[in-house]
């Protein structure tokens, strides 16, 4: 039987790339698309703006639409509407793929509280290759040790509302797992006015936000006479859409628990 997905946030970007990307999936099925309510894309067929008649209406009320048989919820939107979304799953059993970012302590908290009850897929990028590039960053860190300055350099567009991005921290967290230290205790996420020379072993961030940049993330380790550079370029917002459409398919298979996209592709 083909897994039936719903999608949130429907009418952005995102949304519709995830629609392509399941109406392409011989072995999956658009079974509801959600948006927030006064968007002008309710009551419209989802697949209107791909010229693809689906028979889904983009619809507000999630919960209805999750009682309706739903297997898994895409969720790319806002840390609130995701937590809101994520609590209607729990009282359906619909599994949910969140690739959200910019939640808090908290916020993260309550998600790994949710995964006790229905399985969840979290995962500040869900790009195949960003998740190849955490690894290859670990990996880096560990034979790299601290005389190597670390540091996080990530570009993305105008419109993205946190900062570093979700996908920076996780791979700022990768070099910490590498060396065996507390990334807490050692990211440097911003730098002004008179700093002092770089203290040895700390993890240090550039953001830059401009144009319409879907991504692009750099992680630097300098040396004494070298620099090693492992980089990752978005230049659609495609790969993250079979990177959520892959971890569907993981979660389907899956019972309660939290997973990551290190666990989906066996990493």
């Amino acid at each position: 039987m083909a897994l039936r997905i719903a999608i949130a946030g429907a009418s952005g970007r995102m949304g519709r790339m995830l629609i392509e990307a399941v109406l392409a999936d011989p072995q999956a099925v658009l079974a509801a698309a959600l948006d927030v309510p006064g968007s002008p894309a309710l009551g419209q067929d989802a697949g209107a703006p791909l010229g693809r008649a689906t028979g889904v209406p983009v619809r507000a009320d999630a919960d209805a639409a999750l009682a309706e048989g739903v297997d898994v919820l895409i969720d790319f939107t806002r840390p609130e509407g995701t937590l809101a979304h994520l609590a209607l799953a729990q009282r359906h059993g619909v599994r949910v793929v969140i690739g959200t970012t910019g939640f808090t302590p908290d916020q993260k908290a309550a998600i790994g509280a949710a995964a006790q009850q229905v399985g969840i897929v979290f995962a500040p990028n869900m790009s195949v290759g960003v998740n190849v590039l955490a690894k290859l960053v670990e990996a880096a860190a560990a034979a790299l040790d601290e005389r190597y300055d670390a540091e996080v350099w990530e570009m993305h567009h105008r419109h993205k509302v946190d900062a570093p991005s979700g996908t920076a921290l996780a791979l700022g967290e990768a070099v910490a797992r590498g060396r065996g230290v507390v990334f807490a205790e050692r990211a440097v996420l911003s730098r002004e006015g008179h700093t002092g020379e770089r203290r040895r072993g700390d993890i240090g961030f550039a953001t830059l936000r401009g144009g319409d940049v879907i991504g692009e993330h750099v992680v630097v380790f300098a040396g004494t006479g070298e620099r090693i550079e492992i980089a990752h370029k978005s230049g659609s917002r495609a790969n993250y859409a079979e990177g959520s459409l892959r971890a569907a398919h993981f979660l389907h298979q899956r019972g309660p628990g939290l997973y990551s996209m290190a666990d989906v592709l066996g990493l």
